[in-house]
């Protein structure tokens, strides 16, 4: 009978060959350790992980005396991630530059997660989990590490309750779209939507604006090229909506808006916007003014109420701009208000008949009314907001409030 090679040598008195440490592991090249393929590659670095978690596990764990916490932290991070001599380091030099073409791939993303997992060896993730994680002894040696002679169990207490994660909440801005959305949907119209990069055609053309129109200078509307630019309105989704569903049409269309403002506490260069389009026979001014006044007192109170003014816009005729009594002195005349007692809150006309044109509908036998308001000056008016800046600097502070 023969015996293996290496009892052959302990019967001649040569000692058994011991394993090699993890030191002598990350000094050597992955060649040298026999690691010629992605499998092999993913078995040394489970170890790697593995003996991590294992070094941290007695010093996060009861047991470890609170005088020298600090201490122990410190030597274990720099064992594992100091610059020139650490683990981590070590890893990087011999396994991740000194692999062959065909493994640095593969080596490299498991590089990447250690480097994400050894996270948990810094100094300050270390001190934050000393007191918060204890473990606790058990009898099986399955799943325990011996720290002198304190066994500690790395098992997953299945019986601890799982992390609860905070959640977050819906943005003013997308709440008070919904608002306006929710009183529009129950009035028996539609959400429509359109491209945010636009045709100059259907951003000015289709809208009846003219060459001519301070609009269409560069100063005041973003170009992407001559014949594109980045939406100034939602409007264009009108000849859109037009072109594709006829009449009768009733539809809002809420959106991003850009134009070439100066950020202040009134302007964005990115802002939201809604408008509504109802097309049909025998639409009526009286028809718009009743369903803006009902809009107004939905939304602000039913206690609002509108005035409507003469105004100009090219793609209207007639066209006004509605006021609401001021919800922050009722209508009596406040700072906010300029002591008018009133508040002007969106733009508003009968649709132009070179609209309807420009969206394939016969002016002779329809007409409609359309409307624009913007979202962002709506939310300040609801929440009391005196800058338009804080809905887009993602301060956690200012949005936990809503």
């Amino acid at each position: 009978m023969t015996l293996p090679a290496a009892k052959r040598e302990h019967r001649k008195g040569a000692p058994l060959r011991t394993p090699m440490t993890l030191e002598e592991k990350v000094g050597k090249t992955l060649a040298e350790l026999g690691a010629t393929d992605a499998k092999g590659v993913e078995t040394l670095f489970a170890e790697v992980r593995a003996a991590m978690e294992r070094e941290r596990q007695p010093l996060v764990a009861q047991g470890v005396p609170e005088g020298d916490r600090e201490k122990i932290s410190k030597a274990l991070r720099d064992r594992w991630l100091a610059r020139k001599s650490g683990l981590i380091s070590l890893v990087d030099e011999n396994w991740l530059k000194r692999s062959p073409k065909e493994l640095k791939p593969v080596v490299g993303r498991h590089f990447n997660e250690l480097r994400q997992f050894s996270s948990r060896m810094e100094l300050e993730q270390l001190l934050k989990d000393v007191p918060a994680q204890l473990q606790r002894a058990v009898a099986s040696p399955m799943g325990q590490h011996w720290q002198g002679a304190v066994a500690i169990d790395l098992r997953p207490d299945l019986t601890l309750p799982g992390y609860q994660r905070p959640l977050g909440s819906i943005h003013p801005i997308t709440r008070v779209q919904r608002e306006i959305e929710e009183i529009f949907l129950n009035l028996g119209f539609s959400i429509e939507t359109g491209p945010e990069v636009e045709s100059v055609y259907y951003n000015f053309d289709a809208l009846n604006i003219p060459d001519s129109h301070p609009a269409r200078d560069d100063w005041d509307t973003l170009y992407v090229d001559a014949q594109t630019v980045l939406r100034t309105h939602t409007s264009p989704v009108q000849i859109r909506a037009m072109e594709k569903h006829g009449a009768p049409l009733y539809i809002i269309i809420p959106g991003k808006c850009y134009r070439h403002d100066n950020p202040d506490s009134t302007h964005s260069p990115m802002f939201h916007q809604i408008e509504g389009l109802a097309i049909d026979t025998d639409i009526t001014f009286a028809d718009l003014k009743g369903t803006l006044d009902f809009f107004a007192r939905k939304f602000f109170g039913e206690k609002v109420r509108t005035s409507f003014h003469p105004s100009f816009f090219p793609f209207t005729e007639p066209s006004g701009e509605v006021a609401i009594s001021c919800v922050f002195c009722d209508g009596q005349g406040c700072r906010i208000c300029k002591e008018s007692g009133w508040i002007e809150v969106m733009g508003c006309g009968m649709v132009h008949p070179e609209v309807l044109r420009h969206g394939g509908l016969d002016p002779d036998r329809y007409s409609g009314w359309a409307f624009g308001l913007g979202i962002e000056r709506y939310a300040m008016m609801k929440y009391g907001i005196n800058d338009i800046q804080l809905f887009y600097q993602s301060d956690v502070r200012f949005l936990e409030q809503f």
